[in-house]
């Protein structure tokens, strides 16, 4: 019976393979989340992986094959993201791009790796989706650790001593939240305050109470906007003035729009916003977006880095067989350093992203984004 299951298994990659391979189109996936919470990230992933789409075909395609866009809603939820990867398997997609939030990826990625799909994620950033020797997962977001690192760089150079960490218990968030802690220590700084908050609740009072008595001079908030911009507000309206900076899920638009005037002044750590993309590509992208949409950008970075796991997915389709295994080969081995909307970069063996990305911002008195540092 096993040698039986081993035999239909191995028919069934023959098939999907050689369908590939004479299949007059090249099935991409999408998985993002177009409802739930973070709904504004995953329609900006999806006009952004739309019109790039448009662009590859309009131009020929790949090998004289059009690319067909397949989208699924996760809903930024891990059990409806596990559905959505196994509808995209079933539709014979050579690779899927997505998701948000590193649970939600992690609930689908061995369903691709069995499968043999492979999979780019664009805004997880949790160590382990890398450390578990997965040969088809990559991801164009940087890692937890990174950004740790960063944070409390700048943290000790902005010359605090005490400093609260407050996370949600997601796994970006309490990733970041560990890794920043031990690098904090490590300078010698004082964590007064680590906690959790529970997300999407609407009042935050009791545990912003909880951390005023410790009386810290710095709150770092390790969780996502929509809770970020509620702190900054209810912190406001209890008259406590202590500075807060976030880590890089808080960059959104969203968060000015829930904080109000609360967000002034307020920093975070992030990959460029959209304004100071300085890539040739990201110069064109901004002008095909704004020409195609209305003249409006996307509210967030994250859903850009869809953009660059499409575009540098197309590089490989351009130069490998459109398989997992020859795709995953070439991005890890013969990419080099790509020239991407966001950055330069290129792809280590564990598939992470290695470049540069991170810059410090600042909400201005206008509501925008301004580089700090």
């Amino acid at each position: 019976m096993k040698a039986l299951k081993i035999l239909v298994a191995m028919l069934f990659c023959c098939f999907s393979l050689i369908s590939n391979a004479f299949a007059k189109n090249i099935k991409i996936g999408l998985m993002c989340p177009l409802t739930g919470g973070w709904t504004s990230e995953g329609k900006d992933m999806e006009r952004i992986v739309r019109l790039l789409t448009e662009e590859v075909n309009k131009n020929g395609g790949i090998n004289g094959k059009q690319i067909e866009l397949i989208v699924e809603d996760d809903a930024g939820d891990p059990r409806s993201a596990a559905l959505a990867a196994q509808k995209l398997v079933s539709a014979q997609v050579v690779a899927v791009i997505g998701t948000y939030g590193s649970a939600v990826t992690e609930a689908t990625q061995n369903i691709y790796d069995e499968a043999e799909v492979l999979q780019i994620g664009t805004g997880s950033t949790s160590i382990r989706l890398t450390e578990k020797g997965l040969e088809y997962f990559f991801r164009t977001s940087p890692r937890d650790d990174e950004q740790g690192l960063v944070a409390s760089n700048y943290i000790q150079k902005l010359g605090y001593k005490k400093v609260a960490i407050l996370h949600d218990n997601s796994s970006y968030a309490r990733g970041l939240a560990e890794q920043s802690e031990k690098e904090l220590k490590k300078m010698g700084i004082n964590i007064v305050f680590y906690d959790a908050l529970t997300p999407k609740e609407r009042d935050y009072s009791a545990i912003l109470t909880k951390m005023k008595a410790v009386n810290p001079d710095l709150i770092f908030f390790t969780g996502y906007y929509p809770e970020a911009g509620l702190l900054l507000r209810q912190k406001s309206e209890m008259g406590w003035n202590v500075p807060m900076i976030g880590g890089d899920a808080v960059n959104n638009l969203d968060l000015v729009k829930i904080a109000g005037k609360s967000a002034q002044g307020f920093l975070f750590l992030s990959p460029p916003v959209l304004e100071d993309l300085t890539t040739e590509q990201g110069k064109k992208f901004l002008s095909a977006y704004k020409a195609k949409y209305d003249n409006t950008l996307p509210q967030s970075v994250w859903a850009v880095l869809a953009g660059d796991a499409f575009n540098v997915l197309i590089e490989a389709l351009k130069n490998a067989e459109p398989n997992a295994e020859a795709l995953s080969e070439y991005m890890k081995n013969n990419l080099g350093e790509y020239q991407g909307i966001t950055g330069v970069f290129h792809f280590n063996e564990k598939g992470d992203r290695v470049g540069p990305l991170y810059k410090l911002y600042e909400v201005d008195s206008n509501g925008d984004f301004a580089i700090k540092e």
